[in-house]
């Protein structure tokens, strides 16, 4: 666990599981709270405070980066007090009022990631240094994420991650500042390989399309190590560039390769144009060793199966949400996202709307925008009714623990954006690990920095 530089003084108690029900946080007075935790940068000094929202509105994970945009836009809607209030309503912490953050009327700044570290950087920088963003969130890359995430702990404010799924961001570049709600390789992995055996055997030989950077090569690692545990065999990993959009020439080998399977570790447009390719090569209509050649997509998104169109049919992957779901957290997300946009909302939109709200409660709860605050707030939070059902902030990495969705694409979709089903509901507990596991080994999350 991290630890602030200041003390703790028995001022805050975060939410409990208690006899398997949800006990909810103890408030306690801000003033109390503003006085230990004095001294921290852009703490807000007028009647606002502004927020960061860094994503990619350009390169191969726009699509995304928009669907998040619209998300946060209605999260400060909530948190302002308009529209019907969405998650605000069902989430389990009833510190969020409707009355901004801590008083303070929520206003935001954006940013351009393009899909690219050093752009992300330089935009959050701009966002901290110029805007006095007090909270940075956003982005649909791994290596966005981890770019980003270091310079908030060097600055000194909070990163909210948005859509990173890499193993390294709560793993060897875990950050103190830093927290992730949405799951990651490992977790895909852990979820993914029981429904592939159930469906397709044990015998089976894969081989791998990887994009070239961190999320692409831990989440090769993860379902990789999970599928060979079950007696798979890998043929080949090759990776691939960010920037690719012609996957032919990667596509072309696996014909003679001797695997019956192919794993595109894609995401985004990436994933769109590498199935767009397997299929135009005739994998699915292959046999191979005996078998019918699969594809696997092991991260999914309703975003990326639109963009695929009638590809996706049949194949499994794993999402963080989906909006098919029917608790009351998804149906009030979704309802009003639906009627402020025209229609449902991507697991990326949900991901940086709960984000969003995470961090506007933690500071309800500690009575600060210090960082330190923020993080005694956040490390250990267990909560509900946010869309993924019983959730906990892990305090030892940051990292959120909760169900994952193994999804695959409707045979008979009814509309454009009912193009993947629920095909199971992995238990938290069948995706946990250990602080120190290998593939999360390294680094260090350190101490809070408040930036003052």
């Amino acid at each position: 666990m991290s630890k602030s530089n200041f003390t703790r003084r028995g001022l805050l108690k975060t939410s409990a599981m208690a006899g398997g029900a949800l006990a909810m946080p103890t408030i306690y007075d801000g003033s109390v709270w503003a006085d230990a935790h004095s001294g921290y940068l852009n703490a807000p000094t007028g009647s606002t405070v502004t927020l960061g929202f860094n994503v990619p509105q350009s390169g191969p994970y726009a699509d995304e980066g928009a669907d998040e945009l619209r998300a946060y836009e209605l999260a400060v809607e909530h948190l302002n007090g308009g529209g019907d209030g969405g998650m605000m309503n069902t989430f389990s912490s009833k510190a969020l009022k409707g009355n901004g953050i801590l008083g303070k009327k929520v206003e935001f700044v954006t940013g351009d990631t393009q899909t690219k570290s050093d752009a992300a950087r330089a935009s959050a920088k701009s966002m901290i240094e110029k805007d006095g963003a007090i909270m940075i969130t956003g982005g649909s890359s791994s290596g966005v994420a981890v770019a980003v995430q270091g310079l908030c702990q060097e600055a000194g404010v909070i990163f909210m991650a948005g859509l990173t799924h890499s193993n390294d961001t709560t793993g060897k570049d875990k950050k103190a500042n830093g927290f992730r709600h949405f799951f990651n390789g490992y977790m895909s992995a852990a979820a993914l390989a029981p429904v592939l055996k159930a469906r397709y055997g044990t015998d089976r030989t894969a081989y791998h399309l990887t994009a070239d950077y961190t999320w692409g090569w831990t989440q090769q690692e993860s379902i990789q190590a999970a599928t060979e545990a079950m007696g798979w065999k890998t043929a080949n990993n090759v990776l691939t560039p960010l920037a690719t959009t012609d996957f032919s020439s990667y596509v072309a080998p696996v014909l003679n390769s001797g695997a019956d399977v192919l794993v595109l570790n894609h995401y985004g447009g990436n994933m769109v144009n590498s199935l767009t390719s397997a299929v135009q090569f005739g994998l699915r209509e292959k046999q191979v060793n005996g078998k019918n050649f699969e594809i696997v997509v092991p991260l999914y998104s309703r975003l990326m199966a639109k963009g695929a169109g009638e590809n996706v049919k049949g194949i499994f992957g794993s999402t963080n949400w989906h909006w098919s779901l029917t608790d009351e957290g998804s149906k009030a997300f979704v309802k009003s996202f639906g009627e402020k946009y025209g229609f449902p909302p991507s697991q990326a939109a949900h991901t940086c709307y709960v984000q969003t709200m995470l961090y506007a409660d933690a500071a309800e709860r500690a009575g600060t925008f210090n960082p330190c605050g923020i993080v005694e707030a956040l490390e250990g939070f267990k909560f509900d009714g946010l869309g993924n059902g019983a959730t906990e902030y892990r305090a030892e990495d940051h990292q959120c623990f909760k169900d994952v969705l193994v999804v695959k694409g409707k045979d008979n979709p009814t509309s454009e954006f009912d193009l993947l089903e629920i095909v199971e509901i992995t238990p938290r507990a069948q995706v946990e690990y250990a602080v120190d596991h290998p593939m999360f080994a390294g680094g260090d999350l350190g101490s809070c920095n408040p930036g003052a």
